[in-house]
């Protein structure tokens, strides 16, 4: 009874130590990767919360642009750095997804990072050429199956969200359309309007400003539900029940980082994201704030992390 004793203080005084250290982190500058270019998602996200963050804990939050091989060099220093609530990541479901599209990572996806918080949902639409017959998703699926191998879809690479949107897509309706994988979001959809393909599913952010003008037709979103950007356009699963793949954005840390740190963060950041201001700004770049406590962020990694995994063994997708 002694020894139990003992152990039960000694683990009450750590628990007590983080809160105390929790209390008064950070008392110096912290650093945030983000494994992508800048003017991307990701970073204009990372730097909309961190700013925001930096002004709730008065302490400077310094953005890192640490790009390259999808994601991986950035995670791979975040992977490495001290558990310490000092190094901090912002990435996207990407991150899951590298897992099985890279032969090798110098880390490990699940073990070596810890969800912090959920930022936001960034979710597709299937979008179609005006030259494209079709208005709807039944419709689409209807066509597909009349010309089985002849519509071409975009997407911005081999193991992309976009792609493995499509594949879910694919596999669930039957209908057999030509993968044309471009390099990023921007020449998918450029050749999405210019007519060399006839359909892809891309980020609502991406072909917005060519639904509204015309030069794109929206059929249906990504998500569960409808999106606030394209209200009137119904989620794809009224068409086809259990289709989902919303890819998302959120915050991580070295795995052993303080829990009380990750909580706190983990709570300053749903006060920021339910900020009329902050929230106003994402919906307006056409993403959907996404308040999750830290076991519910941790639980959609690993929930993803298996949905990817399957994914991308359908497409046969696969980078050296």
């Amino acid at each position: 009874m002694r020894r139990q004793w003992m152990l039960a203080a000694g683990v009450f005084a750590m628990f007590a130590a983080g809160s105390a250290w929790a209390q008064t982190w950070p008392t110096k500058p912290v650093r945030v990767i983000i494994p992508w270019p800048a003017g991307g998602s990701n970073d204009v996200v990372g730097r909309i919360i961190t700013q925001k963050l930096a002004e709730t804990l008065g302490q400077s939050f310094i953005v890192e642009n640490r790009s390259g091989a999808a994601g991986t060099i950035g995670a791979d220093v975040v992977a490495k750095a001290p558990a310490d609530g000092y190094t901090l990541m912002v990435h996207s479901t990407t991150h899951v997804g590298n897992a099985h599209l890279y032969r090798k990572l110098p880390y490990d996806t699940l073990k070596d990072f810890t969800g912090v918080a959920m930022l936001v949902a960034q979710p597709g639409a299937l979008t179609v050429h005006p030259s494209l017959p079709v208005k709807s998703v039944a419709e689409f699926i209807s066509l597909a199956k009349k010309r089985p191998g002849e519509i071409l879809y975009s997407s911005s690479g081999n193991g992309s969200a976009p792609h493995l949107s499509m594949a879910l897509f694919i596999a669930m309706t039957g209908v057999k359309l030509v993968h044309v994988p471009y390099k990023g979001g921007t020449p998918q959809v450029t050749a999405l309007v210019a007519g060399e393909a006839q359909a892809s599913i891309a980020t609502v952010s991406t072909v917005l400003h060519h639904i509204r003008a015309g030069r794109l037709r929206a059929l249906g979103v990504n998500s569960a539900a409808p999106v606030s950007a394209l209200p009137d356009v119904p989620p794809i699963a009224a068409t086809v029940p259990g289709y989902e793949m919303t890819p998302w954005i959120g915050f991580f840390a070295p795995a052993g980082t303080p829990q009380a740190i990750v909580n706190r963060l983990n709570a300053d950041i749903a006060t920021i994201l339910k900020t009329p201001e902050i929230a106003t700004k994402l919906v307006n770049l056409a993403l959907e704030p996404s308040v999750e406590s830290v076991d519910a962020f941790n639980a959609r990694i690993r929930a993803d992390y298996e949905k990817y995994g399957k994914l991308i063994r359908l497409a046969g997708a696969r980078v050296e």
